[in-house]
């Protein structure tokens, strides 16, 4: 497993209404979630190492240190980039970003994984 100090991954979404904070429960206005943006890092961070690792190895999120710094309406649209900033054998630490329609910045922190074996992950839940 070698993967890159470097790597970076840029996705976007759309916030609909399963994103919101009144419908999540963190909150009872119509604006984008934190733990929504914070799912969109993590799963943004997770694919941009993806094709560096086995077919039988995944990551898993064990740390956020996030801010949530400006609320985003529906239909918003959402550009999170994740960049590995520390490789430390299983563990991987991410510089997380998100972005707003205009660009402005509207989330950042820092995120770490680990790198399991998917199949022995699961067995010690069995356990």
């Amino acid at each position: 497993m070698d993967i890159p100090v470097g790597t970076t991954l840029t996705r976007t979404m759309t916030v609909g209404n399963e994103h919101l904070a009144s419908r999540v429960g963190s909150g009872g206005l119509d604006v984008y979630a934190t733990p929504s943006m914070i799912a969109f890092m993590e799963g943004t961070a997770l694919k941009a190492v993806q094709e560096y690792l086995p077919e039988t190895s995944s990551t898993v999120g064990t740390a956020v240190n996030i801010k949530h710094l400006k609320a985003s309406p529906l239909g918003a649209t959402i550009t999170c980039e994740a960049t590995v900033t520390e490789v430390d054998g299983r563990r991987l630490v991410y510089c997380v970003k998100a972005f707003d329609t205009v660009g402005e910045l509207i989330g950042e922190g820092i995120h770490e994984r680990f790198v399991v074996d998917m199949e022995r992950f699961m067995a010690k839940l069995q356990k």
